[in-house]
């Protein structure tokens, strides 16, 4: 199936937690001299146009960036995910958000390197178009997660992985933890960030659970939920599980996730999780 299109929910509150999460992984990558390798598994369309007929018909941005955007006195990590956004968008008006490459892209140096993979035909070709530039992002109409097995190690021995799958079929499930455990075993000391929806508290626990299994140490959890999980209101929240995050990543978690559950809460029982699924 590859009906999923990522542009109906561009700048909702699960990018807001994904983005955010990469943005501060990409700024410590980028704090030691040495090259790093970025992955994308599904890389979608690079950016999103929020003015467009697609985004406009739920406008779920309304509920996530834009009031992202209104926040005073923002924790550091936050301003720095926020000036990406900002500098994509140099009038007051809010008409692009960055898709993950975008993200990435605003990090990356010459000596840095890209594999961007996305597999629907319609998509593949705008993101193409959007990274022409083989030597700084190679875009590869291909399944993701056969990359992962494909691309690494990579070269630049440094990188970050991103698995984010639609999870339109429950087999992505499985499939995004099989990928991490063979991305593992390759590249054992690459930083792997799997984002998974909470659609329901149980689904979400079995893939945590799942990936606990793989008994792969130094593995951290965020989780962001805007309302109940058990409620019947769609995507309810979403997570992060991050294999050798950066030393800082969880100090700064503490201080951002109570920022965003309270900004972003759409009932009294939202919530959120940071915690070491498997510690070092």
């Amino acid at each position: 199936m590859l009906s999923y299109r990522h542009i109906f929910h561009a700048g909702n509150h699960a990018d807001i937690l994904k983005h955010l999460v990469v943005s501060q992984i990409c700024h410590h990558m980028t704090a030691k001299e040495a090259p790093f390798f970025y992955l994308d598994t599904h890389a979608g369309i690079g950016q999103y146009a929020l003015d467009s007929q697609q985004a406009q018909m739920n406008k779920e941005f309304k509920t996530g960036i834009s009031q992202l955007l209104e926040l005073k006195n923002a924790p550091e990590p936050i301003k720095r995910f926020l000036k990406i956004v900002k500098d994509m968008n140099p009038t007051s008006n809010l008409k692009l958000y960055p898709g993950s490459p975008k993200v990435v892209e605003a990090y990356t140096r010459q000596k840095d390197k890209m594999h961007l993979c996305e597999l629907h035909p319609k998509d593949y070709p705008t993101l193409a178009a959007l990274f022409p530039n083989k030597r700084r992002a190679n875009v590869e109409k291909a399944n993701g997660f056969a990359a992962v097995r494909a691309m690494l190690p990579p070269p630049q021995k440094r990188g970050l992985i991103l698995m984010d799958p639609p999870y339109e079929v429950k087999e992505d499930y499985k499939t995004v933890v099989k990928a991490l455990a063979e991305g593992h075993q390759r590249f054992s000391h690459g930083t792997y960030a799997i984002w998974y929806p909470v659609l329901s508290r149980k689904q979400a626990d079995s893939l945590i659970n799942a990936v606990q299994r793989t008994k792969i140490r130094n593995t951290l959890l965020l989780e962001l939920n805007i309302r109940d999980v058990n409620t019947d209101k769609g995507m309810n929240g979403s997570g992060m599980i991050i294999v050798n995050p950066p030393w800082k990543l969880e100090s700064e978690a503490k201080e951002f996730l109570p920022v965003l559950k309270d900004l972003l809460q759409e009932d009294n029982k939202s919530s959120f999780q940071l915690r070491w699924i498997t510690p070092e």
